[in-house]
């Protein structure tokens, strides 16, 4: 089956709506819990807070976050006339995160702002004036492609890279907020369980998750889980063509570790995705798990992979309960001695999705004409324009550091 011609003719322009300047946050809410909380379910649309969360989920629900942690991914080099260079990582060359506990030289996939005013074999500098000493990173670009250039840094202390961004590295904030870092960012851009390193944004519907939140969850028995999807640049990338299926989705590492598919394949539990990166991740690990279960004799659980597109190949098929996927993935993993799942995901959800594990998802308002706003018609249907002229109407914050919802999806 031809995958793209079984799509829906979407065109982007039906998934507009006119944003006000000054509705999009360009801050953060004093306190993280205050922000205020849109409930669709039923049919119905509600007011609440976050940190009313609890009162609006079910009993026993499991919530899924994605713990990934923002990296401070814009350096400022400089050119030996003086002049300056932005550049901005991306991932590593080779799509391991571990690089980023390298010593003394990586390479990475980046953005550079300014390209075409460095020369070829000219090395960028940065200094970092530590307490004993000073430490100097190189950058020399090493390829140039259509949508990133190869920079290889190197450094003369025994430090990690990590350590690198930490003191030279500045966090990056969505590009529509266009101010300077402030002191603020450096915590308030990162969830309250940020764990694992890599994103470049923010998986933002966890940015209003406090302590105070957590307690309330676990006095109605409401658990949770974690797993890690390493937001890309791609995450802002509009869509610039008229339909969904002539855009090319942005590909993004995921790692799921055992515990987390355990959870999964609990027949008890009510998934509540926390985010859209949490959803593109568990949806895409039951289509993955689906693909395995039909190619046995091809059982390999290192570096997954799911295009953009590939859960339509399943689109005439009756498929399995997603529990029954990840038992099976589960067996899998204890029998080849595999603790987590990794790989990269392109997953495009859009309207007409049937949802194979999410039954909930806590997200922020996204941007016009944009993919997150797809998958936000996929689960609430038409009424995505009911949803957000509603927030508009009520004075919502919208984006990254705004306001956001919880949507049911309808049983």
């Amino acid at each position: 089956m031809n995958k793209q011609s079984a799509l829906p003719e979407i065109k982007m322009e039906e998934f507009s709506y006119e944003l006000p300047l000054e509705q999009i946050a360009f801050e953060p809410t004093e306190q993280r819990d205050g922000s205020r909380l849109l409930v669709y379910k039923d049919g119905q649309i509600t007011h609440s807070q976050y940190k009313d969360l609890a009162i609006h989920l079910p009993q026993y629900a499991q919530l899924v976050f994605n713990n990934t942690r923002v990296i401070a991914a814009r350096l400022k080099f400089k050119k030996h006339t003086g002049g300056g260079i932005e550049i901005f990582l991306l991932e590593p060359e080779n799509g391991n995160y571990e690089n980023l506990y390298r010593l003394g030289k990586t390479r990475w996939k980046c953005l550079v702002g300014g390209s075409k005013k460095w020369k070829k074999n000219e090395a960028l500098s940065l200094e970092i004036n530590g307490d004993a000493a000073t430490t100097v990173v190189f950058a020399r670009s090493i390829e140039k492609h259509e949508t990133y250039c190869l920079i290889e840094f190197e450094w003369n202390e025994e430090i990690t890279f990590s350590d690198v961004l930490l003191k030279a590295g500045f966090i990056p904030l969505p590009p529509y907020i266009k101010r300077e870092n402030t002191e603020a960012d450096k915590t308030r851009y990162q969830t309250v369980y940020a764990k694992q390193e890599g994103s470049v944004a923010a998986p933002t519907a966890g940015l209003h998750f406090t302590e105070t939140i957590f307690s309330s969850l676990k006095k109605k028995d409401i658990n949770h889980s974690f797993l890690t999807l390493h937001v890309g640049a791609g995450t802002f990338k509009p869509v610039t063509t008229s339909t969904i299926a002539d855009h090319a989705m942005h590909e993004e590492y995921f790692e799921v570790t055992m515990e987390a598919v355990a959870t999964l394949a609990d027949v008890t539990k009510m998934i509540v995705a926390v985010g859209t990166t949490s959803l593109r991740t568990i949806e895409s690990l039951y289509w993955i798990g689906l693909s395995l279960m039909h190619n046995k004799e091809k059982i390999n659980l290192n570096a997954l992979h799911l295009n953009q597109w590939d859960h339509f190949e399943w689109s005439e098929i009756e498929t399995p309960e997603s529990p029954l996927v990840f038992q099976f993935l589960l067996r899998q993993m204890k029998l080849q001695n595999v603790t987590t799942l990794n790989g990269h995901t392109g997953i495009c959800i859009t309207p007409g999705y049937s949802f194979k594990v999410v039954r909930a998802l806590i997200t922020n308002f996204h941007q016009p004409q944009s993919t997150l706003l797809l998958l936000i018609a996929a689960i609430v249907g038409k009424r995505w324009k009911d949803v957000y002229e509603n927030a508009l109407l009520n004075r919502y914050r919208f984006l990254s550091y705004g306001d956001g919802s919880i949507l049911f999806l309808d049983k």
